[in-house]
């Protein structure tokens, strides 16, 4: 029974690396996704245009504006002198945001009562708004401290201390890298697995293994194998590219990411496996790995949280394998969470591959006879 599955499983690979183009197909595109994820996939604000409309004389005016352009973040684009100037100037988007001091400033805060910043910011991205927003308000909470240190003036009476634990930078590529572990490692194990019985129908090679002594499971096996092969050498090679390229700190322990690793490569294989017994081509097994990957992806939490989705979808949302992966992925790498914390994560993953690898088990033994 061993040599037979072992001999489809070398069979599989030859056919899997005997082509150039389906060498690179496994490493080269993983990768590239990897460093574009790893680049461009970020809620940080490196470099926010802005302008300043002074009306201020005074010495409070032009220390704001001294503030703003010593920050590495911000960067003055353009030169207000009236206020009919800003409106051209976000509407064709040359500044992020308009910071406009009032006329009275300094001599509001000499005179111990409020004084005015306004803030006029393109809002057609909430998001990139929202950031620049806080990064002023960061910028305005140092002015005041220092102007009230300087003069001797009595502290608020309540000051905000924050403290970010886990990611104490707040770096938003610490939160996507692991996600993409989950989803690389997901995409490629579905793509191989998806296409594997496909290909045989395709190449007319399928019905040779009807003739032989391998029965259905002994199939199953020897096409699962190879998916789970190079999925935990895809994952290794992601994750060590996310610690020592972009130093995401795994604090973790690398055997229970292991663990939950294997859980997620047996759902994975499992849904592969379903959609490559029911595709008569290579085309629509891989049409079927997309109908399932877009969803996934979707519903696992990576870009929204799973608890602002409507009751009905997040109820779907457990029958996805990747949900449960990427909570592991997050809480292993930022936390440093035990296995024994991850347990409700874990056992989800082993049902869904049971029950697929059962389910494509059944696929097979009815389309083989």
């Amino acid at each position: 029974m061993f040599s037979r599955i072992l001999a489809l499983v070398v069979k599989e690979f030859i056919t899997l690396l005997k082509e150039k183009r389906s060498r690179a197909v496994l490493i080269v595109p993983p990768l590239i996704q990897l460093l574009v994820f790893g680049y461009a996939a970020t809620y940080d604000l490196k470099h926010v245009p802005y302008a300043v409309y002074n009306e201020d004389a005074g010495s409070g005016g032009r220390r704001v504006v001294a503030m703003l352009r010593g920050s590495p973040v911000f960067t003055e684009s353009a030169t207000v002198a009236s206020i009919d100037e800003v409106a051209p100037l976000v509407d064709a988007r040359k500044v992020l945001l308009v910071v406009h001091i009032d006329a009275r400033f300094t001599r509001n805060l000499l005179a111990g009562q409020p004084a005015r910043l306004q803030l006029i910011v393109d809002g057609r991205n909430s998001n990139t708004a929202l950031i620049a927003v806080g990064y002023v308000r960061n910028l305005v909470t140092r002015f005041n401290r220092e102007w009230a240190d300087e003069r001797g003036l009595p502290a608020p009476p309540a000051v905000l201390e924050t403290r970010a634990w886990f990611n104490p930078n707040l770096e938003s590529r610490w939160f996507f890298l692991p996600g993409i572990i989950g989803i690389l490692t997901l995409l490629i194990t579905m793509v191989i697995t998806a296409m594997s019985v496909a290909r045989e129908r395709e190449q007319g090679t399928f019905d040779q293994l009807l003739v032989t002594p391998m029965t259905p499971v002994e199939v199953l096996a020897g096409k699962a194998l190879p998916g789970f092969i190079i999925g935990f050498l895809e994952a290794t090679a992601i994750t060590l590219i996310a610690v020592l390229w972009f130093d995401i700190p795994l604090r973790g322990s690398v055997a229970t990411l292991y663990g939950g690793l294997a859980l997620f490569l047996l759902s994975a294989v499992g849904v592969g496996l379903m959609i490559s017994a029911i595709a008569v081509t290579q085309q629509q097994g891989l049409l079927g790995a997309f109908l399932f990957m877009v969803p996934a992806v979707i519903l696992s939490g990576f870009a929204t949280p799973i608890a602002n989705m409507p009751t009905a979808i997040q109820l779907i949302t457990y029958a996805d394998p990747l949900r449960y992966f990427l909570i592991i992925l997050r809480k292993l790498f930022l936390e440093g969470a035990p296995a024994v914390a991850l347990l409700h994560q874990l056992w989800p993953m082993a049902l869904i591959g049971v029950a697929s690898m059962a389910l494509a088990g059944w696929l097979f033994r009815h389309r083989m006879y």
